[in-house]
């Protein structure tokens, strides 16, 4: 295997998506040239990682990263000193050491997440592993720190395979909507939902408003005992409500922002600005058994005010990412959504995403290695007007699949 995580980790840290590490290693390989060569990352705590720092260096305390090619002859690795990148004989580049702890606090002060410090340490260690060395003039500096920002950069802007694609979930409130608009039984999102499931879906959301200006309580009724996938009740944190989620019991709840003359939700919800009532709810919710989502804008106060009150799972916001104007504009609400996904994951956060998108917008946010599921329900019943809705949730599963 050309990539080994070996994680020496003996007490309680955050989260690491050791899967995503593979595979930007992998990526890095390929990058500078060496896609068959084989390479370790090691991940230490601060004290293991003060004693290599001694031993190999003569340097009191941890260090953030250390390499250890494996074409060097000394046990010394600051002995292993070439101007230059040089072509290794063995296809084994060596060991890549990196103490977490001190990525940790590293990463909390540049306002980073872990992965994204881990990332910048794994460039930095590969490059020594290949010949790159800082510590021998300015001018070496400035030609490997140029190296670390293109890899940087690249790895940016490269779509990371996963393994497990996000499960999709059918929101099917705007079948409500367009019966409502008559007052009539149909279309009924009943009969919406076990469509939707027949057709590859794997969770199917409704958001029982306090106006009811869609969704209706017998709806909830008849679907918490149809739905044969995942029911997940969108709710605001209001008594009325919160009740019937304790009486019917779905699978989940999401708790969103709710105001009466808003078309659709805009925005995420305050969760540092309601923290008492929500740590009450989710006690009640915690009770009856009930996993709590948080729809949140991608934002780290929120995620860690999430992980406060007790929350199981975020929601992250997409709806700036998709109503972008501009390429520029969409990459970097991108990058919020992403940067928020790895810490909500590193808090001990499940992670899923939704609001706004489409068959343009998926792909790209169903390849965020940390989200498990997206919801997405007003471009599949749009769809589903032109090629039935059937096809329609076939086609936005095509687009997961593609990521």
């Amino acid at each position: 295997m050309p990539v080994n995580i070996v994680s020496q980790l003996y007490k309680i840290h955050p989260k690491i998506n050791e899967e995503l590490l593979e595979q930007k290693v992998l990526f890095l390989l390929r990058q500078i040239g060496k896609a068959e060569a084989t390479v370790s990352v090691v991940l230490l705590d601060d004290l293991a990682m003060t004693a290599y720092n001694q031993q190999y260096r003569s340097k009191a305390g941890p260090t953030n990263v250390l390499s250890f090619p494996s074409a060097e002859d000394s046990e010394n690795i600051e002995e292993f000193i070439v101007p230059v990148p040089v072509e290794l004989s063995s296809q084994e580049l060596g060991d890549i050491l990196i103490s977490v702890e001190t990525a940790q606090r590293e990463a909390l002060e540049k306002k980073i997440s872990l992965h994204q410090r881990l990332t910048e340490l794994l460039i930095h260690g590969l490059l020594h592993l290949i010949g790159y060395d800082h510590e021998i003039s300015n001018e070496q500096a400035e030609i490997m720190f140029s190296q670390e920002k293109e890899l940087f950069h690249s790895i940016q802007h490269h779509h990371i395979w996963r393994k497990k694609m996000p499960q999709l979930a059918i929101n099917v409130d705007h079948i409500a909507t367009i019966r409502q608009a008559r007052g009539g039984a149909e279309p009924d999102p009943v009969l919406a939902a076990g469509i939707c499931e027949l057709a590859g879906a794997k969770g199917i959301v409704v958001h029982l408003r306090e106006d009811r200006r869609h969704i209706q309580d017998r709806d909830v009724h008849l679907l918490r005992q149809t739905v044969k996938t995942r029911l997940n009740l969108e709710m605001a944190n209001v008594k009325e409500i919160v009740a019937i989620a304790l009486e019917i019991k779905p699978d989940m709840i999401t708790l969103v922002p709710e105001k009466r003359k808003e078309l659709t939700t805009e925005g995420g919800l305050d969760v540092v600005a309601n923290e008492k009532k929500l740590r009450k709810t989710i006690k009640k919710m915690s009770e009856a058994g009930i996993p709590v989502s948080i729809f949140i804008d991608p934002d780290a106060e929120q995620i860690e005010a999430s992980q406060d009150v007790g929350a199981t799972y975020v929601e992250l916001h997409t709806g700036r990412y998709c109503d972008a104007e501009n390429e520029k504009e969409q990459d970097k609400e991108f990058r919020l959504i992403e940067q928020a996904a790895e810490l909500a994951f590193e808090a001990g956060l499940r992670v899923n995403a939704g609001h706004g998108l489409d068959y343009r917008t998926t792909t790209r946010i169903a390849g965020i290695a940390c989200i498990e599921e997206l919801s997405i329900g007003h471009a599949v019943i749009a769809r589903s007007a032109f090629v039935g809705l059937d096809q329609a949730v076939r086609e936005m599963q095509d687009c997961i699949d593609r990521a």
